[in-house]
């Protein structure tokens, strides 16, 4: 599982919003979110820049915690 720090994300239409654009990308895609932590887990056939240019696709910030 890769995980991210991501900016910008305060409930749970930001959990959603991440989630689905991932497993738009990756129907298969496995995303573990903490709002408290702004963390990002996700467990995906995408690459890390591929991972990080959907969540920055979304409005948030992500880079590889």
């Amino acid at each position: 599982m890769q995980v991210f720090t991501v900016q910008g994300m305060s409930c749970d239409h930001c959990i959603k919003a991440i989630t689905q654009a991932l497993q738009a990308k990756d129907p298969g895609a496995s995303v573990l979110i903490d709002l408290a932590a702004k963390e990002v887990g996700v467990d995906s056939a995408l690459t890390t820049d591929q991972v990080i240019a959907v969540i920055t696709e979304e409005g948030y910030e992500a880079k590889v915690s």
